[in-house]
């Protein structure tokens, strides 16, 4: 049976979570006096996670704390250029299958291109499987992962946001993501490495996802980027598994992170009021659409 994982740096790291949330945002509320605008992408066509809802509560729980306002929605119809032209970054939740059809293929490459960001959690990496540009602006497509298990995951770069807090050796339980290539070959700088030593994984590791064993990292400029395009950033990271991992304040203070180094791309109108694409609202509503095919009963990812 499962056993709940470790508590450790916990007590001297838990005390820090508003702190980091504060200086997190400095950098947003110092320069936007409106927040920035988020889109969730949570459809999925394959396994659901049954932790989507409660992600999607965790992160608007969190929103006022970074000035960022986040909508959602797996109406893949919301995937125009009018649309997502008003949004500093795509974050896709959970995702599993082929979410979007061609137009809003497209649309999303054309989004890209204008200079907007990207955020992938969880298996994010396992949709879309064919399609070139996202597998670039993801950094890696997922292959397979063993059992649930505790784990440690160990930081490579702890200067990042998105890692800063964290242990040095991170405990988790969650699922231990193995990927079909390496995400360093498309300029992914990885922060977060799986201690293959920590846990049981039978499996076959038919590709090559290089050393270490990579877990979470950024791109500078997002790779998924056509030639003569603008270059937002991208940031992964595949843990998020459980409704469990949703309401830890480390897991919490790590996506955070990542967002908000994403959000300081500077090709959106978060910070640069130039920018093609991003906010210019001061309030924005929720489009809440729920387009996506019913859940799937099949094993997960």
């Amino acid at each position: 049976m499962l056993q709940p994982p470790s508590a450790f740096a916990m007590s001297k790291t838990l005390a820090l979570i508003p702190i980091l949330l504060v200086s997190l945002a400095l950098p947003l509320l110092a320069q936007k006096t409106i927040p920035a605008r988020i889109l969730i992408y949570s459809a999925t066509r394959e396994f659901r996670h049954d932790s989507i809802p409660t992600a999607i509560q965790a992160l608007q729980s969190k929103a006022s704390s970074i000035n960022v306002t986040f909508d959602d929605t797996e109406d893949q119809n919301q995937f125009a250029d009018d649309i997502l032209a008003g949004y500093d970054a795509l974050l896709f939740l959970d995702n599993t299958g082929e979410v979007l059809d061609d137009e809003g293929k497209a649309a999303f490459q054309r989004y890209l291109n204008l200079g907007g960001n990207f955020i992938g959690i969880h298996s994010a990496s396992d949709c879309l499987r064919n399609t070139t540009f996202y597998e670039r602006e993801l950094g890696a497509y997922f292959d397979y992962h063993p059992p649930l298990q505790n784990a440690t995951v160990n930081v490579i770069d702890a200067s990042h946001p998105s890692t800063s807090i964290l242990p040095a050796q991170w405990k988790v339980q969650d699922e231990m993501y193995n990927f079909k290539s390496d995400p360093r070959s498309v300029g992914a700088v990885v922060i977060l490495s799986a201690d293959e030593s920590s846990y049981n994984d039978p499996g076959p590791r038919n590709f090559d996802q290089g050393t270490p064993h990579p877990t979470a990292w950024y791109q500078e400029h997002g790779a998924g980027v056509e030639n003569g395009g603008t270059s937002g950033r991208s940031f992964y990271t595949s843990l998020g598994h459980l409704n469990e991992t949703w309401q830890d304040d480390l897991f919490m203070a790590h996506v955070l992170g990542g967002i908000t180094w994403t959000l300081q791309s500077n090709t959106t109108r978060a910070f640069n009021s130039s920018a093609m694409v991003g906010n210019t609202e001061s309030t924005s509503t929720s489009t809440n659409s729920t387009s996506s095919s019913g859940p799937s009963t099949e094993s997960g990812s």
